[in-house]
């Protein structure tokens, strides 16, 4: 399904105002937003793309990424011929930690896994695994020279390319050697777009195989490809966020007819492109609420918290570290509420697909006074990952009664994710050094105005609403590729921030939440070996 949106606001009056052409693919589809330098987003389409689940794999059909980024890109440039010769530049923003193995030619050879897929765990449990003398899971020296050098470390779920790597080296040897490339999926549309084999520092990320420690220069570690066992040849050079890696391939620009001079940035992968979209000042919070969620901020750093899964990695800011702690599902949950509860399928379709979604939802949810009437919903469908790593877990609600209806399982979704989004903002305060007071809400969810205020009640934190909060991806991706064409520098970008509305917290509901998040917590110690218990295939996976 499509959905195409024009802005209202008026073109630059001297001359054609100059646009990039930014590619926000997530895992739900790809959007398309013609965007100025300014980042204001003039007009934008979205095509969805199927995902393939199948037990512990999660996979989608790389041609599905390009092919709805031609429709968008498409119907985007074709609705006024004048945009054709308006944009000046490509950049993407990516889903992350999905890898697509390419031959010789570029093609793609079979589906890519994708950051939900957890094959990977024994391959990387085999390579990181301290036997009798582990720590946490890992080798104890394994583990800090990976601190040490990347700021991280491998997954033993399997979620990450490290992972997926070691997967089909060890599961897929055919596969592994018809490989020329192994490429993220910001790597990959790169490739189609420029002809140019790279990764940018914060796609080749979670392959944890980079030195980090200087974030001007980043570069493979010969002991960390070892480990993992990857041959040297198999990994694209790398480049950084802002660097012009070409121009379109020609046939491509004539397909758009777009100038075959348009430059193509490398971009970032979603986390990095959010981040520049919401603030780029140092300490400055931002939450995203898509389908899964995190919380981040810019810092002059680099440091890692191992208990709380915390850590400062390369980001698209040059000179700069993105600390980040992620959550496992936001909005999926109301996504799943939306299609695999409430049955409507034709008044609530995907938020990208309807952007009016939440308004619906809000309607719901506002009629419900805050606590749900005791409701509690715990939002982990698929595990966790900070500020505790437990794929085990899973969601419930708790305390349903027969007066609870369908309002207030709506509210309580909401509040879940808002309690969830609690507990991980505790550790990242401490981590940061500094209380954030104030948080950047972007993404999907960050178009509730009802969430919005929940957040800020739950957390007890003022929730800034950026304009066009689902487009902060977009944003960030234009505001890259205009520091990349020397048309802006990152200290430029606070004056160009959009706030549209603040939300305070209540003093009202601060002990009903206090009390709520207490429970929230209790629920998670009580419920954890049980939940290890039911899910063994989990539990043996990490």
């Amino acid at each position: 399904m499509t959905s195409l949106f024009f802005s209202r606001a008026p073109q630059a009056a001297a001359g054609l105002e100059q646009l990039v052409l930014a590619v926000d693919l997530g895992t739900s589809g790809c959007k398309c937003a013609l965007v100025s330098l300014e980042g204001d987003i003039r007009a934008w389409v979205f095509h969805s793309v199927p995902l393939h689940v199948s037990g512990l794999s999660v996979e989608q059909e790389p041609q599905d990424w390009w092919d709805a980024f031609l429709h968008g890109a498409n119907e985007l440039l074709g609705a006024d011929p004048v945009r054709r010769r308006q944009v000046i530049a490509v950049c993407c923003s990516t889903q992350s930690e999905g890898t697509v193995c390419v031959d010789r030619d570029g093609m793609a050879i079979g589906r890519a896994m994708l950051w939900l897929d957890k094959r990977g765990a024994g391959a990387v449990k085999k390579r990181m695994g301290g036997g009798r003398f582990s720590l946490a899971g890992y080798g104890p020296l394994k583990l800090w020279r990976s601190l040490r050098l990347t700021g991280g470390v491998a997954s033993l779920s399997g979620m990450d390319a490290a992972g997926h790597m070691a997967y089909i080296l060890d599961h897929e040897p055919q596969r592994y050697e018809r490989t020329h490339k192994f490429l993220n999926v910001l790597d990959y549309m790169n490739l189609r777009l420029s002809g140019r084999y790279c990764a940018t520092s914060d796609s080749m990320l979670t392959a944890w195989i980079t030195d980090n420690r200087d974030p001007h220069h980043i570069r493979y570690d010969d002991g960390l490809v070892k480990t993992l066992g990857i041959e040297a040849g198999k990994l694209p050079e790398l480049v950084r966020s802002t660097d012009v890696i070409g121009t379109l391939r020609p046939e491509l620009a004539e397909a758009l007819g777009l100038a075959r001079t348009t430059q193509v940035v490398a971009g970032a992968v979603d986390t990095s492109a959010v981040a520049v979209g919401a603030s780029v000042s140092d300490f400055a919070s931002h939450l995203y609420l898509g389908t899964s969620s995190w919380v981040g901020a810019h810092v002059p750093f680099k440091k890692t918290s191992v208990r709380n899964h915390i850590a400062a990695v390369p980001s698209a800011v040059d000179g700069r570290y993105l600390a980040m702690a992620m959550q496992s599902a936001a909005g999926a949950n109301l996504s799943f509420l939306r299609d695999k509860v409430l049955y409507h399928p034709d008044e609530l379709l995907s938020d990208e697909q309807q952007p009016d979604v939440y308004a619906l939802l809000d309607r719901i949810a506002a009629r419900v006074p805050p606590g749900s009437r005791g409701l509690i919903y715990t939002p982990w469908l698929c595990g966790e990952r900070s500020p505790i790593s437990d794929p085990s877990l899973r969601a419930g609600l708790f305390n349903l009664k027969l007066e609870h209806s369908r309002e207030d399982i709506i509210r309580a979704f909401m509040e879940g994710v808002a309690l969830n989004t609690r507990w991980m903002f505790e550790p990242f305060a401490r981590f940061l050094g500094q209380p954030a007071d104030v948080i950047v809400a972007t993404g999907g969810g960050a178009q509730s105005d009802v969430w919005c205020q929940i957040m800020a009640d739950v957390c007890g934190r003022v929730i800034q609403q950026p304009q066009n909060a689902i487009q902060t991806n977009a944003r960030g991706a234009a505001f890259i590729a205009a520091v990349a064409l020397g048309k802006l520098q990152f200290h430029d970008l606070p004056s160009l921030k959009r706030p549209h509305r603040l939300f305070e917290p209540s003093r009202a509901s601060r002990a009903l939440y206090d009390d709520q998040f207490a429970t929230f917590q209790e629920v998670r110690k009580r419920l954890a070996p049980l939940y290890q218990r039911l899910n063994p295939i989990q539990k043996a996976a990490s």
